[in-house]
């Protein structure tokens, strides 16, 4: 095989690549905006979450100490019957 008959394939290996690097590339940018996408998102829920507990707190103090008082003690008997399974 000379040289001139391997050029044609070497053209069309060296466009193939070329082809693949700019679909990947162009993939990892459509990933990376996704991500930023869904981030962004998370963080304005995050943050109206937030908002709406501050919110709450302010207004019902009572009832917000009472709720948070009512999630310990349910994580505290939690915990409790699970390091018991655990050590039988």
């Amino acid at each position: 095989m000379t040289t001139d008959s391997v050029a044609p394939f070497l053209d069309r290996a060296a466009n193939a690549a070329e082809v693949a690097t700019l679909q990947a590339t162009h993939a990892a940018q459509r990933g990376v905006a996704a991500i930023h996408e869904t981030s962004e998102h998370l963080l304005d829920r995050a943050r109206d979450v937030s908002d709406r507990t501050s919110s709450y707190v302010r207004h019902e103090p009572i009832k917000a100490l009472l709720l948070a008082a009512a999630a310990g003690a349910t994580l505290v008997a939690a915990l409790s019957v699970l390091l018991r399974a655990n050590s039988r």
